[in-house]
């Protein structure tokens, strides 16, 4: 293959990309918007499935560092109502169907695995446009720029890559997170401790709902969601961190006092993310040259667990597609792409349905239905 891999965006899909070319020998370039792996944290746990995650893993020949990092116990999961009351609760059963591990060691374990120079740090994305011959121009912040033959939009939610294939935007969905984080939970924070468990919780309620992960080293993470304007989000004060987990506590007056402390008794400034997705079943007309991966393909809901084990899964096959047809690329992307569109489109459904049982006006039972009803179709 002589046509330079080039891609946009060092998440978990582009370096899985990276990586599975590179066990083909196929060289490639991330370019990448932060200063170093460093830069930021990298969010929470995640659940890596075993009928896409764990396959992308094992196309990486990373499977076996990777179950090095699993978070015993992290599967377990429970559902309480406002009061506190347990209504569903159920341990990790051990079989690693979906086991929990940091998002931050699995980013690792890809850095690891990819020859020296492989990303470009410091490379934020400015413009790009079409050349010919399914060319392309990629211009950075910093006025560099760089011509590739084969770009890929592994950028995420808000991809500069994505408005050469598609005028699909993101919408807020009508929920929003607020997180934090409690440090040494079961010693300084038992009540709280005890009422997560060891995998994850869900307290819910019709429009709003206290969500948490437990995380190695007795960490909880916190994820407040509520149904909200966008506007009532962005009218709170969030450098004013005491002031703003009070006002978001204040929806959620009347709960047992251990949930409503996950609010209150955080120890990291209160910080609010919008839920916004591309709409379901999105997809584009083959453009010589170009294509996405993760959630500049389908950015959807978290509440299916789907986003960090679909960017996996479409880096592995995007990256097998290629390996497959070294010598005729347009053939490559087109057979990645049927492949994409109905699978990203089914879990997209999968997670607006979700995403909607969380909160509906029968929530938390619900919910519960919904996880025992999984249980019954195993």
């Amino acid at each position: 293959m002589t046509t330079p891999v080039t891609i946009i965006g060092a998440g978990l899909g582009g370096l899985t990309l990276a990586r599975v070319l590179h066990v083909h020998g196929i060289p490639a370039t991330i370019y990448e918007a932060e200063a170093s792996p460093a830069a930021r944290t990298q969010g929470g746990m995640l659940d890596i499935h075993d009928y896409n995650g764990q396959p992308a893993l094992k196309a990486a020949g990373l499977f076996e560092e990777f179950l090095g990092l699993i978070h015993k116990g992290g599967e377990a999961s429970r559902v309480l109502d406002r009061d506190g009351t347990v209504l569903l609760d159920e341990p990790d059963d051990g079989t690693g169907g979906r086991p929990e591990v940091h998002r931050g060691d699995l980013r690792r374990i890809l850095l690891d695995s990819l020859p020296a120079g492989t990303i470009a740090w410091g490379h934020r994305a400015a413009a790009v446009r079409p050349l010919s011959d399914g060319r392309h121009e990629v211009t950075f912040s910093d006025g560099s720029s760089v011509t590739t033959g084969l770009l890929v939009g592994a950028d995420g939610a808000w991809s500069r890559i994505r408005p050469l294939l598609s005028d699909a935007k993101p919408e807020y969905v009508g929920t929003s997170f607020i997180e934090t984080y409690l440090f040494e939970a079961d010693t300084r924070h038992p009540a709280g401790a005890r009422a997560v468990g060891s995998g994850a919780l869900f307290a819910l309620a019709p429009g709003k709902g206290i969500l948490a992960h437990r995380e190695p080293g007795g960490v909880l993470h916190t994820y407040v969601a509520l149904n909200k304007p966008q506007e009532w989000i962005t009218g709170i004060d969030f450098t004013d961190a005491r002031a703003a987990a009070a006002r978001i506590a204040e929806e959620f007056a009347g709960w047992a006092p251990e949930l409503t402390a996950l609010i209150t008794d955080g120890e990291t400034p209160p910080n609010p993310r919008t839920i916004n997705t591309l709409p379901i079943g999105h997809r584009w007309n083959r453009v010589p040259g170009v294509t996405l991966l993760g959630d500049a393909a389908h950015l959807m809901s978290p509440f299916a667990g789907e986003g960090a084990n679909l960017a996996m899964y479409d880096g592995a096959e995007l990256g097998n597609a290629i390996a497959a047809q070294p010598d005729d690329i347009e053939a490559a992307l087109t057979a990645y792409e049927d492949a994409l569109f109905p699978r990203s489109a089914a879990a997209a459904t999968e997670a607006a349905r979700n995403h909607k049982i969380c909160f509906d006006t029968n929530s938390p039972h619900s919910l519960v239905d919904l996880f025992t009803g999984y249980e019954q179709a195993e």
